[in-house]
């Protein structure tokens, strides 16, 4: 397909893109107005809006209303699902994830709800619930340097955490799952999900996505040494903005 016979949305983008990845547009750039793009593809907005939808979903472009749309710094989050395992931070103020991007160089920040619902079909499913059993629903979105990064959703059986700190809506500074140990509900093994799939609908609303895109979908479930499952963990990753990686060892356990 010769460029012009190509959507004009898509040559627009292919533009930004070849004068983003040229360096002409380097990080932190404020690209064209939608007015300045509009008269040189001679194209309604709504045209250009979709070019730089298509790059906002690339990740080399954020918008930023009303401001325009900036290119994007290209630091990935690195998520390492065998953290979850070691040892707390040693900072009283700071949970791991906030310990470890913090001593990375980033700015991170979390906004916290906490509710008591009716456990949803999945989470009722991995945690052995009743259709009417109650669950603690822990809902994270965390930042990185002023942007949404993920999503942490962290749901528990209502009956054990009734009372305890797992309930409020603050940060656990050295983590809710030594919180889970202190109730006596100590996890020793967890079964890993990973999917991948586009983000739903209240995803993007809180992730602030400007339309639905890629996410890896990691979900965990703790047990205990009498195999009781006591914690279920939902991480929405924005597919863009992460690497995930993986430490093993060779004959680990023996």
């Amino acid at each position: 397909m010769t460029e012009s016979s190509k959507p004009v949305y898509q040559q627009v983008a292919d533009w930004l893109r070849q004068m983003i990845n040229a360096g002409e547009l380097p990080p932190g750039a404020q690209l064209p107005t939608e007015k300045e793009l509009s008269e040189r593809f001679d194209a309604a907005r709504a045209t250009v809006r979709q070019g730089l939808t298509v790059l906002v979903n690339e990740g080399l472009i954020r918008p930023s209303r009303p401001r325009g749309y900036f290119v994007r710094g290209h630091e990935l989050m690195y998520y390492r699902p065998q953290a979850e395992w070691r040892p707390h931070p040693t900072s009283p103020e700071m949970d791991r994830w906030m310990e470890e991007q913090t001593t990375l160089g980033r700015e991170p920040s979390q906004k916290i709800t906490v509710e008591i619902i009716k456990a949803p079909v999945r989470v009722a499913t991995r945690l052995e619930l009743g259709d009417d059993d109650l669950v603690v629903a822990r809902r994270r979105v965390r930042f990185l340097d002023g942007e949404p990064f993920n999503l942490n959703d962290s749901f528990y059986p209502l009956e054990l955490v009734q009372g305890s700190e797992i309930v409020n809506p603050a940060d656990v500074a050295r983590g809710t799952n030594q919180a889970l140990t202190d109730l006596g509900y100590e996890q020793v093994r967890a079964i890993d999900e990973i999917e991948s799939r586009m983000s739903l609908p209240d995803e993007v609303t809180r992730l602030e996505l400007p339309i639905a895109a890629p996410v890896l979908v990691h979900r965990v479930t703790g047990f205990t040494a009498d195999d009781r499952p006591v914690r279920h963990t939902l991480n929405v990753l924005i597919g863009s903005k992460h690497v995930v990686l993986f430490e093993r060892q060779k004959n680990m356990g023996k």
